[in-house]
């Protein structure tokens, strides 16, 4: 799923460790929880195009895409939406990628005493297939599809791809503005896509924000 493709994206491949913040990771994984219940059809935007809401409540065999579906009990804006998929979210993908054997999950205790969690990789391929094909991406080296594009927009909205793959900043930066912009998608993904980036943008904004207020207080 989405959500799993984009936090192995988020870890990396050598020594497991994470390479964003835990806000970024949080955002844009409930950003592509989001898309992947618009992609399964269970989710669409109302008529008037500014509400999500829940237009087939059949239950989903994943549990935890059904549990997130279960979130959005009425229609909301897509960053509403966004901020309720948020809760438990990466803990939520992490159990599904140690179910599926491409890792696991260690709790440890840093100098005996302050809780630490760490991520033994397990599947190396799994995460090397997938930063193979993103970054040629993001590297201009192929077109993007609707998986890809995806990806990249979702990590182009937390500000992340220089961060997670090597190269030039300001190439990859220009590239994923024209790829967030492109028509690697149907008109009803892609609707939604600007729409999670925007909500995902605006709460990164208001998280500095209120950063910035607190240290400066």
């Amino acid at each position: 799923m989405l959500p799993e493709d984009l936090m192995l994206l988020f870890i990396d491949e050598e020594d497991g460790r994470v390479l964003m913040d835990s806000t970024s990771i949080h955002n844009a994984l409930a950003g592509a929880v989001l898309l992947e219940l618009v992609n399964a059809g269970r989710v669409d935007f109302e008529p008037d195009g500014k509400r999500l809401a829940v237009v087939d409540p059949t239950p989903l065999p994943n549990e935890f895409l059904q549990e997130s579906l279960t979130r959005l009990d009425k229609p909301m804006k897509p960053q509403r939406a966004v901020e309720r998929l948020r809760t438990h979210v990466r803990d939520n993908v992490m159990a599904q990628l140690e179910g599926r054997g491409v890792l696991s999950v260690e709790k440890t205790r840093m100098l005996g005493i302050f809780p630490t969690t760490s991520y033994v990789i397990q599947d190396r391929k799994a995460i090397s297939d997938i930063r193979d094909a993103v970054g040629n991406v993001a590297l201009g080296h192929r077109a993007p599809d609707e998986r890809t594009g995806a990806l990249i927009s979702l990590l182009y909205a937390v500000k992340a791809l220089h961060k997670v793959f090597d190269g030039d900043r300001r190439e990859m930066n220009a590239r994923a503005e024209e790829i967030a912009a492109g028509n690697w998608a149907g008109a009803a993904v892609k609707k939604s896509m600007e729409a999670v980036q925007g909500a995902i943008i605006a709460m990164m904004v208001a998280s500095t924000v209120a950063a910035t207020s607190v240290s400066s207080s």
